[in-house]
Formats: C-alpha cells, structure tokens, sequence
C-alpha cells in the first residue's frame, strides 16, 4: 500500500514551514507504522507532483493554507482516494465569512460581523493568525469584521466520516470522531495583532459538553470530511470562529497522547467506518507551533 501525502508549506512559507513539516512528519510516521510506503512531492510545483506521484497511490492527503485546498485537494480527487475533506466543502471553509454566515443561518453561536468601533479584523481567506487584529479601523479589501469576545481560545478536534458512494457532502450516520478538546495560547500584542504559540491536549472544561456539541454541529453543517479543526472562543457559551477542514498544529499534541495511530483513523472514516468506542487518550501535553511536545 501506498500513501501520498503533500504539505504546501514546506515548500513556499518559510513562517509556518516548521508547523507543516511537523504535521507531515506525525503523518508520515503513523502511515509507516500501518505498513505503508509514504510518497512525497519532491518539490514545490505541487499541481505537477499530484498528478504524477498521486495515482500510483491508494490513498491520499493534501495539507495547505485554506485559500489554496481547495484546488490542490480537487487534483489529489482527481488522481487517487482523498482521505482528507472533499474539496467544495474545502472552498466554503476557506471562505470565513460565508462559512459563518452558513454557521449562522443554521443557529450556530458566532461572533457578529462588525465594521464600526473596535473589533476583529482579518482575511476573509488566511490561516494561523495571520493578521488578524483587535482595531477600530475599516476592514480592508478581502477583509471581515467581527465583534470581539472576550474568553478562552480552544478548539476541537474531529474527524468525519463519508457515505460510501455519495458525493463527500455530508458525514455518515456514524457522525463526526471526536479526538479532543485542545486549550489555544494565543497572546494579544501591544500592537493590536494576535498571534499564535500551540497549545494544550486533551483538556477538560466545565463547558465541555457544550463545547464539544458545538463544533460537531459546526462541522457537520458545512460538511467536513477527515481531520477537522474547529476554533472557538468560549464566553458565555462557545462561538466558532472558523473551521479548518485539514490538519492542524494540535494533532502534534494529539498524536503523543492517542493509542491509536490517526492514519488508520482517517482511512477508516474516508470509508465510513469510525471505532464505536472513540479513541483512547493518555496523559497531558503542552506543544508548541514548532512541534516540540512537552508532557504536564
């Protein structure tokens, strides 16, 4: 069996390369363990190396900033089994103000968008927290305002399954894998800008429930597949502030703590199949955006 496996960044953004490489590393390893022979772009015309290395492959996944999924995970669709989110659910996610808008419409908490007084801005299309600021200025072209909550940064970690057969827009009946609830550390510069530096996993919450409830449903309602990172601020409830349907930093952190091995996961559910009983966690750990994973 083979597998091929893609990170963007590597290759064209030496400022989150360290975080790409170390997701590429947690995956590459895991699909090792389970007897594959892992298949890499050798350089960084990644269009070129999808079509060339993907189809001799059985299954595949692409990780890339949110505006640029899209279209590489069309190609990997094109040339061999994605086991990451299907592309069309990739675009609306990459679009953080329809997606919220969905969110919305479908009575999801999220932070109201806002372009008057102090507020949050950032790209409408963008990862990490790439300029993303707490300011009174205008949100600038490709840009969205939104109220600023105060509370924890967290995210949740899923991964959804597909319905064999069916066009990868929806979760199976089996519904989303919960991995776990992960503490964010993101710091708010004297200069108005946020930034990110890791976190925690898994961690508890009074709200957790609550929590946890609310970005499944966030995920569900836009129709991810694969490894999902849904990020929240949880004030006096939780609001999504936009969902990652790939990879995120966080499953450094998972990986040291989970028994199971996450490329079997995310096989399984690209087929369907989730474990009845969840996934099993050990102990408690700190990561940071380089990958470094220090016990608590």
């Amino acid at each position: 069996m083979r597998a091929f496996l893609a990170e963007y960044t590597v290759f064209h953004d030496p400022d989150l390369a360290v975080e790409g490489r170390a997701m590429l590393t947690i995956l590459s390893e895991s699909f090792a363990r389970c007897g594959y022979e892992v298949v890499c772009p050798r350089d960084g015309d990644l269009m070129a190396e999808i079509e060339d290395l993907a189809p001799d492959c059985d299954v595949g996944l692409v990780i890339a900033p949110d505006h640029l999924l899209a279209p590489l995970t069309k190609k990997l669709e094109d040339c061999t089994h994605n086991i990451g989110c299907g592309s069309m659910n990739v675009a609306l996610c990459a679009n953080k103000k329809r997606s919220l808008q969905v969110l919305a419409a479908h009575g999801i908490p999220v932070p109201a968008e806002k372009t008057e007084g102090r507020k949050v801005v950032k790209p409408i299309r963008g990862c990490d927290t790439y300029n993303t600021r707490l300011t009174e200025a205008a949100p600038g072209p490709d840009e969205i305002g939104q109220e600023y909550i105060e509370g924890e940064p967290m995210s949740v970690s899923l991964i959804g399954s597909r319905i064999v057969g069916e066009a990868c827009l929806y979760f199976s009946g089996a519904g989303p894998l919960v991995l776990s609830l992960n503490r964010q550390k993101i710091t708010l510069g004297d200069d108005g800008y946020f930034a990110y530096h890791g976190g925690e996993t898994p961690v508890d919450h009074p709200m957790k429930d609550e929590i946890v409830r609310t970005a499944v449903e966030a995920a569900m309602v836009l129709g991810c597949q694969g490894y999902v990172g849904v990020d929240l601020v949880v004030g006096d409830r939780p609001y999504v502030l936009e969902v990652n349907p790939r990879m995120t930093t966080s499953m450094v952190g998972i990986a040291a703590c989970m028994e199971e091995e996450i490329a079997a996961l995310l096989v399984d559910a690209s087929c369907g199949k989730v474990p009845a009983d969840g996934v099993h966690l050990m102990g408690k750990v700190e990561f940071d955006r380089e990958g470094r994973v220090m016990p608590l």
